[in-house]
């Protein structure tokens, strides 16, 4: 999906993407490649505001085609105690 758009992972958000989808899997209403393709929409938005707040104005085609692991760890996934699995 990220190739299609063009995007890649950084080695963090690789990590940080296999644990979003390890913890979303044990919650309710997950629904494989949507709920997939919806976490990977909101870390390019993450990522936009991340790139968009940066105090330098200087952004590079690496930066533009890159989500971080922070990109992805934002999700509620991770913060929200109701969303939190049991092991």
């Amino acid at each position: 999906m990220l190739a299609q758009m063009q995007y890649r992972l950084s080695p963090q958000a690789e990590v940080a993407l296999r644990d979003y989808i390890e913890r979303r899997r044990a919650l309710p209403h997950f629904a494989n490649a949507r709920s997939i393709r919806n976490a990977l929409d909101r870390a390019r938005l993450r990522q936009a505001s991340r790139l968009f707040g940066r105090s330098t104005g200087l952004v590079s085609r690496l930066d533009l085609t890159t989500i971080e692991g922070a990109d992805i760890r934002a999700s509620r996934v991770f913060t929200d105690p109701a969303t939190e699995s049991t092991p």
